[in-house]
């Protein structure tokens, strides 16, 4: 048995998973955990003292002494990020990365007096396992808040709560039972959701967007269409009225389904702000899923899905038997940030940053960058920069990440053959101290990228 334990911890600390300067258990918790007695384990870490692998601090503890790194595979493969649009999970936000909020503006304060209350709230509570759907009181929240930023008046038990806009578009993919169907996607429109659904067994079908966003020709053999009507990721338009309509008309004359990714709805940077698509939709077919990954922190992994209210039933036993609501603390931090007004507050204050964060940018390129790279910034938390046809937006992007500048390729948003060249720029953590230099190296990039 001390064989058998040392062997194992000695693997470990060798492949690289227990890290260098991380603690191991005390002899006594792990004898106690393993059901040997404490002279087995005891035993076993002096074999490893032996060989230099851990180094006791008397009262301290023992800890993995410096060995050597783990081998340059394993590292390699620990560290590398899966296929898709990810940027490395250790580090700060590259400068132009999407999908981020501005770090440097976060409301610490009033969010760690959120943590504060939430953890009171927790110590407290009876230890029973919670609501599956989320906390009522956070449910209530969110369809307050709904009702008064997006126009969209819900009850609260539409509302579930979900590991943000991913995890709520698998539960419902799996929850309505579409596999083999065809779904209507934006062209272009964001590359993850594209996978997500092929991953589900749907059948994509790509309809182009114009000024007024989606433009798709009615098909009744389609069942579902995924469309962001608030700023179209990522041309940033708003959807017409009328095609707002037609959407819904299509959807409840075919009996088909329709999910509204508000990513960013809250977050509309110039004129009055569109409602939610689902606040006008009159037959029960649209499903409305918002997040806090864009508002305050995408490591929060907090989402919502509003429901129909004739799926309700349906939705409940689904959650509570394969997706239920994340971490309890988490929800009640977010209840007390939102119902003591922060949230509200840190909104305003973000449009406004934003706003102004985006025409800094978009000064500094037009002074940088070559005349025939047409900026533009309309809508949406990003700048688009379109780049002569034939380009390899890929590469360049590729070069542009080597220089920690987080731009990503268009062209990779596109489904068809045609697929236009040119670089997404995200706005949020853009700052007037080094915006003119990023900009001047992300030229550089260019410059070597058109030849």
């Amino acid at each position: 048995m001390t064989q058998q334990i040392f062997h194992g911890i000695r693997a470990s600390i060798r492949s690289g998973a227990m890290k260098k300067g991380s603690r191991l258990s005390s002899w006594q918790d792990l004898a106690a955990q393993l059901g040997v007695s404490r002279g087995t384990v005891k035993r076993a870490y002096d074999l490893l003292k032996d060989e230099g692998l851990v180094e006791t601090r008397g009262s301290a503890g023992t800890w993995v002494a410096e060995v050597a790194e783990a081998p340059r595979d394993q590292h390699g493969e620990e560290r590398r990020a899966p296929s898709g649009l990810f940027y490395d999970f250790e580090t700060a936000p590259q400068y132009f990365q999407l999908g981020v909020p501005a770090q440097d503006e976060f409301p610490a304060k009033a969010w760690h007096s959120a943590w504060r209350q939430a953890i009171a709230v927790e110590a407290t509570r009876p230890q029973i396992y919670p609501d599956p759907r989320g906390l009522l009181a956070f449910r209530h929240e969110v369809a307050g808040y709904l009702a008064s930023a997006r126009g969209l008046n819900c009850l609260p038990r539409q509302v579930f709560i979900t590991s943000g806009f991913t995890g709520a578009l698998g539960i419902i993919l799996n929850a309505m039972g579409l596999r083999g169907e065809k779904a209507f996607v934006e062209e272009p429109g964001f590359p993850r959701t594209r996978q997500a659904l092929l991953e589900a067994g749907i059948e994509t079908v790509p309809a182009p967007v114009d000024s007024e966003g989606i433009d798709f020709h009615w098909r009744p053999d389609v069942k579902l269409a995924v469309v962001t009507p608030g700023q179209q990721a990522p041309l940033g338009m708003t959807m017409s009225a009328t095609r707002r309509a037609a959407l819904l008309k299509w959807a409840a004359e075919t009996q088909a389904w329709i999910i509204e990714d508000d990513y960013a709805g809250e977050l509309q940077l110039s004129g009055q702000a569109s409602p939610a698509l689902a606040a006008a939709d009159g037959q029960g077919r649209v499903f409305h899923i918002g997040s806090f990954s864009k508002t305050l922190n995408p490591g929060l992994r907090i989402g919502y899905i509003v429901v129909p209210v004739a799926l309700v039933e349906r939705y409940e036993g689904f959650v509570s038997h394969l997706a239920p609501a994340g971490p309890v603390v988490v929800q009640q931090a977010l209840q007390a940030f939102m119902s003591g007004g922060h949230f509200y507050r840190h909104l305003r204050r973000m449009k406004k940053l934003y706003a102004e964060r985006k025409a800094m940018l978009v000064g500094a390129l037009r002074r940088e960058l070559h005349p025939s790279i047409r900026c533009s910034s309309d809508g949406a938390l990003s700048v688009r920069l379109f780049l002569p046809p034939g380009t390899d937006d890929v590469a360049i992007a590729a070069a542009a990440h080597r220089s920690r500048l987080g731009v990503l390729p268009l062209s990779e948003w596109y489904q068809g053959r045609t697929r236009p060249s040119g670089l997404l720029l995200g706005i949020a953590n853009v700052r007037s101290r080094d915006v003119s230099a990023k900009c001047a190296a992300l030229s550089a990039a260019l410059n070597h990228g058109l030849g």
